[in-house]
């Protein structure tokens, strides 16, 4: 896989021309991204794109990388999105009314454990 499979997605693609326009994505846009994009690139492509963002050392974005793949952290669900956007001035979804917008899992595909451990999540919440 590779990060311009992440174009797949329209909230991804609009992250990624959003970084290549060295556009402030804001924390919530950069936690988005990370989350979704370690399943796509190694940890360097990953802090290379973050770096495109005005806003954000290297140092930054490492800490950022590594508090996402430290603690196992799935894609975020289009509601939690639509949250996020809501506390910064970038908005990660481009168009929140489509109610596809958003939805990472919809047109991206994951590893097995990503879906596995979202089960896993609500089973355990469910009980």
């Amino acid at each position: 896989m590779a990060i311009e499979d992440l174009r797949n997605n329209n909230t991804m693609a609009h992250i990624l021309d959003a970084l290549e326009e060295g556009t402030d994505i804001g924390h919530y846009g950069r936690l988005t991204f990370v989350m979704v994009a370690q399943y796509f690139a190694d940890e360097d492509e990953i802090v290379s794109h973050l770096q495109q963002d005005k806003d954000l050392s290297e140092e930054e974005a490492r800490s950022i990388y590594s508090q996402v793949t430290d603690k196992a952290y799935s894609p975020p669900t289009r509601e939690r999105i639509l949250d996020w956007q809501s506390h910064q001035d970038f908005q990660i979804c481009p168009n929140p009314d489509d109610p596809d917008a958003g939805n990472v899992y919809q047109d991206l595909t994951f590893p097995k454990e990503v879906y596995d451990r979202i089960s896993s999540y609500h089973d355990q919440k469910s009980q």
